[in-house]
């Protein structure tokens, strides 16, 4: 993969995974810099739904006044119902993950609540990702279109390194049309709310072989694929200024059935897929997020619990439709919560067809605009990618499982920006067999 495709493979591929969560920045500003946008909700109407708000964490969407070596910093309240902002940075990895050492990111992320109407969209070269919903008191009317098309090849990995003769080029577009049912929760900040959501989805796949291929490599063929999608989504977390969880529980579930229309035999270096087993699956993920306290401590200190899980209960999964372990930050926008993340991946590092992953975060408010946060992850997954060293490189599908720790900043900049910072230490996952470690830098901009 030469230069000019890694490029373009980071900007369209990572703009996936960062999505809004730390888009979402505010800086310390005066008064006059800004004009006030409503509330989204009072600091009494946060304790009284159980918020533990007190005056030493600035609360995201809330006016906030502090004071730093004599200067008064007053931060107007805002609409978090309307965002537009943009993301750039890079990861390192040392040693190569993959081929690859270094990786650029960039990402826009736009979200806007009209009277009736709502968007949210992750704009990419290669990759995208547009939700529409219509407002009929609590039930609505979605659109959703997305397109994976990143033309630079899909390379698995074997202790660091690319296996090369499992390089394919594949991609997938695809519209769902749907209905839902919305309601507000407590908090009742912008993003606390209850959905369910029921999609008819159609699209189109595609794969192609490159010149390193392998020569017992048989791909299926272009297809047009359909079938249905029910989400349920659960929000009830405070956020802090830096739009970060601070207190209370999220979860989530999807359900994906998917048919093929026309399908056939794959192998990839010697093991083979029927036509039988992979044309129809059904696959099921979850989540739960937590944020709380810790006893004897104040505000400033907390515990965030991450659990994300799946299984493919029918059908067997092949390497297009496997669920995909992904980088980037952690998620915290209400809409990426569902997204397995584990530190220090690429997006869509390696797939399976069954996984946990937990992950438990301390997190100390160093300032009122400075987080510290010290992670421990630990990851299972099953039938992933793997390749008998002694037999040619001969592909098998195993479970294997590994553990990362990070740690990390995130740090209001100025002009309405954010930046964030990360090390992590991966143990064996991400390069299938060897340890590992990445520095991750963002800078987010909103607008």
């Amino acid at each position: 993969m030469n230069g000019w495709y890694r490029f373009l493979l980071s900007i369209s591929t990572m703009m996936a995974c960062f999505l809004g969560s730390s888009a979402l920045a505010m800086t310390t500003e005066t008064a006059a810099d800004r004009t006030v946008a409503p509330l989204n909700s009072s600091a009494t109407d946060v304790a009284a739904a159980g918020g533990n708000f007190s005056a030493l964490v600035p609360l995201a969407g809330e006016a906030y006044q502090t004071t730093i070596m004599g200067r008064r910093i007053a931060i107007p309240a805002r609409n978090r119902d309307n965002v537009l902002a943009l993301t750039l940075g890079a990861t390192a990895y040392t040693p190569k993950l993959g081929g690859d050492s270094v990786l650029p990111i960039a990402a826009l992320y736009w979200k806007q609540r009209w009277d009736s109407w709502w968007t949210r969209d992750v704009i990419a070269l290669f990759v995208n990702e547009m939700d529409v919903a219509k407002s009929y008191g609590r039930f609505q009317l979605l659109g959703h279109l997305e397109n994976n098309t990143v033309p630079s090849a899909d390379v698995n990995i074997k202790d660091g390194r690319e296996v090369t003769s499992s390089s394919v080029i594949w991609g997938t577009v695809s519209g769902w049309l749907g209905a839902g049912y919305r309601m507000p929760v407590a908090p009742w900040q912008a993003d606390n709310d209850l959905r369910v959501q029921l999609f008819y989805h159609a699209g189109y796949f595609y794969d192609a072989r490159t010149g390193d291929t392998g020569s017992t490599v048989h791909l299926p063929p272009d297809t047009y694929q359909h079938g249905l999608r029910l989400r349920v989504r659960y929000d009830g977390l405070l956020r802090n200024i830096m739009e970060l969880p601070h207190q209370g529980v999220a979860w989530g579930g999807d359900l994906e059935l998917t048919r093929r229309d026309t399908w056939s035999d794959s192998t990839f270096g010697g093991l083979l897929f029927t036509s039988g087993d992979t044309r129809d699956y059904l696959k099921f993920s979850g989540y739960v997020i937590g944020a709380m306290g810790i006893p004897g401590l104040s505000e400033r200190h907390r515990f965030v619990g991450y659990l994300h899980g799946g299984v493919s209960p029918m059908g067997k999964l092949d390497r297009f439709s496997s669920f995909r372990a992904g980088g980037g930050p952690f998620p915290n926008e209400s809409d990426d919560l569902y997204r397995l993340p584990y530190p220090g991946a690429l997006f869509n590092n390696f797939g399976v067809t069954d996984y946990v992953v937990g992950t438990l975060e301390y997190r100390l408010q160093l300032a009122f605009f400075l987080y510290l946060h010290l992670r421990g992850s630990f990851a299972w997954g099953g039938n992933r990618p793997d390749y008998d060293t002694t037999k040619g490189l001969r592909l098998r599908l195993t479970s294997s499982d590994g553990e990362a720790f990070s740690v990390g900043l995130t740090s209001g900049f100025i002009a309405d920006s954010q930046l964030y910072l990360e090390y992590s230490y991966d143990s064996k996952l991400l390069r299938n067999g060897r340890d590992g470690s990445s520095v991750m830098l963002l800078w987010s901009k909103s607008f």
